[in-house]
């Protein structure tokens, strides 16, 4: 059988920061994390956590020993849930670099922002940050992998990260972003812009993920996809899928699950090479091509994503709605179930909006500053992940002094507070709070908190500056999250159903889902950080506020009540 079968993991954590320490940028950040114990079961085996992070990364020992006898998989993790796997364990940390050096490591983006929601600017230096994060794992190996978070790509996108390595790429999507021109293209090696890509199989995806085919039906569907036209022709074809990594975890027989479908797989006869070993072999003439493989144009629908609100599609294919909060075909603000009841999304807009406005506030603030310096800021942006991200370039062996850090900035440790702040504001931008339909979550005060403490950090360092007042206005539209409803006119929003740009669900949308705040999560955030950071004068912002209210507690996530909480209610932050 000329099928080709490949499986790509995905992996991320977006941590359980709830307040970042004080620190001069010369030291990878110091913070303070959620206590909110929770435990899953894994093949019956107990697996505890002081919070939902440390659960996962705690699991990954049960992966590492499973994947370790697979082939042709190819996995992502992204840099900062690296980071805290090597912080937190060290031998799984060990053991995953082994895996990685041995299936086909895939670079990703630092911190897993929707990349093209982000200015250019940042843009290009997460990418050169993914590569040279990625460089220990990705060797001399001429044509390697990239990831996207949730795969939401443009072609500028796709540009950017190109210009940013010498080697050939594949990106890996979904094949619902895919326009396909001519059947042949299924399953074959594809050309995008300067790069490849490849569509995963959704529908066979979700069925492993979601745990809604058997075993022998998940063999059945992937052969299913036999080819006999390019089977007579003698010609290899690939069928991909993909899962995010803690898809094996999603009940306590799914590592085993998993490798019951690829034994059985190669027991039909079903080898398994991963997307980018059978682009090389494609394009070194191991496998046999069709006439023009490797050189057809896929064309990519711009904005798409892997993990869309597909029923909200008016094309067939997907969008970035998820994350916008409205349908990007008509602008149209929709409605989504949360909690047993419908909850409008129009608090995505907001927060999308408002988190563009800080990002600019910050680049500005640290790009003036970099320039006061008479730094080069792309280049010495791009250097500081050395310290950022300090322990595991040590692991490696790696360039980490602060000579060399400071190099582009001509020596001067003022640039290390600037790039402190920066990649806080990277640490701000993940994407998952916007992916749940609830906006009170322990993800949405993560990313708050920590752009509190960037642009609080900000308001220092220009302090008796006219751009102080710049950081402190951004700092105030956190704090007045519920405001922006009015400032910005959200209610002249087209709605889907007539209902979802009201006041009423915007208010309720914001409500908090916990008993001892009644400030929504983006205020409490904000306070949190501000009842702890604020000093002098600046102690001012939040005089007037309920500090008694400036509480870590959150809503729970909806796809992780099947955690065992200790407190079931709310996810608690214990003091």
């Amino acid at each position: 059988m000329l099928m080709k079968y490949t499986h790509h993991f995905h992996a991320y954590q977006p941590g359980d920061i709830v307040h970042v320490k004080d620190g001069d940028g010369s030291r990878p950040i110091e913070y303070e994390e959620r206590r909110s114990p929770v435990a899953i079961r894994i093949r019956g085996e107990e697996v505890k956590g002081e919070n939902w992070t440390r659960a996962m990364l705690y699991s990954y020992e049960h992966i590492a020993d499973t994947l370790s006898r697979m082939e042709g998989v190819s996995i992502d993790i992204e840099p900062f849930t690296f980071l805290m796997l090597l912080r937190y364990r060290r031998r799984t940390f060990e053991d995953t670099v082994e895996l990685l050096q041995m299936f086909d490591a895939v670079p990703t983006t630092p911190f897993h922002p929707i990349v093209p929601h982000l200015d250019e600017f940042e843009q290009r230096i997460l990418a050169r940050v993914s590569f040279d994060f990625y460089a220990p794992l990705i060797g001399k190996k001429p044509v390697i992998g990239y990831w996207l978070p949730e795969a939401v790509i443009t072609r500028k996108t796709a540009e950017i990260v190109e210009s940013s390595t010498d080697r050939k790429l594949v990106f890996l999507l979904d094949e619902r972003q895919l326009l396909y021109d001519f059947p042949q293209a299924k399953h074959s090696c594809n050309r995008y812009s300067s790069s490849f890509v490849f569509g995963r199989e959704w529908s066979l995806s979700d069925a492993f993920a979601f745990n809604t085919l058997d075993v022998p039906g998940l063999v059945e569907r992937t052969l299913s996809y036999l080819d006999e036209h390019k089977e007579n022709l003698g010609v290899p074809y690939l069928v991909f899928t993909a899962s995010d990594l803690e898809s094996l975890l999603g009940n306590p027989k799914q590592l085993d699950r998993f490798t019951a479908w690829m034994d059985r797989l190669e027991g039909r006869g079903v080898e398994r090479v991963s997307a980018m070993e059978f682009v090389a072999k494609k394009l070194s003439g191991e496998f046999r091509r069709l006439d023009g493989e490797c050189s057809f144009e896929m064309p990519v629908k711009d904005y798409s994503s892997w993990s869309d609100y597909f029923d909200l599609s008016l094309d067939g294919k997907t969008s970035d709605s998820r994350w916008l909060g409205y349908r990007r075909a008509d602008g149209r603000v929709f409605a989504r179930e949360a909690r047993g009841k419908r909850i409008s999304q129009l608090w995505k807009v907001a927060f999308t909006r408002l988190f563009e406005e800080l990002n600019r506030a910050v680049r500005l603030g640290v790009l003036r500053g970099l320039a006061e310096l008479n730094a080069r800021p792309e280049e010495f942006l791009v250097r500081y992940a050395r310290v950022f991200f300090r322990d595991y370039y040590d692991y490696f062996g790696l360039e980490t002094s602060l000579d060399y850090v400071l190099e582009p900035a001509n020596g001067d440790f003022d640039a290390l507070r600037l790039g402190r702040i920066y990649y806080l504001m990277l640490l701000a931008n993940h994407s998952c709070p916007r992916f749940w339909e609830n906006l009170d979550t322990r993800v949405a005060f993560g990313n708050v908190s920590t752009m509190a403490k960037a642009l609080i950090e900000l308001m220092r360092y220009f302090d008796g500056s006219e751009l102080q007042g710049l950081f402190i206005e951004a700092y105030l539209k956190l704090l007045s999250f519920d405001k922006l409803y009015h400032l910005w006119n959200l209610s002249a929003m087209p709605p889907l159903e007539g209902w979802e740009t009201s006041r009423r669900a915007w208010e309720e949308a914001l409500k908090p889902e916990v008993p001892n705040s009644g400030y929504n999560v983006v205020t409490r955030a904000a306070l949190y950080v501000g009842k702890r950071d604020l000093r002098g004068e600046l102690r001012n912002l939040i005089g007037h506020y309920n500090l008694d209210w400036a509480v870590a507690d959150t809503g729970h996530i909806p796809g992780e009540v099947h955690g065992d909480w200790k407190n079931r209610e709310w996810c608690e932050h214990r003091e």
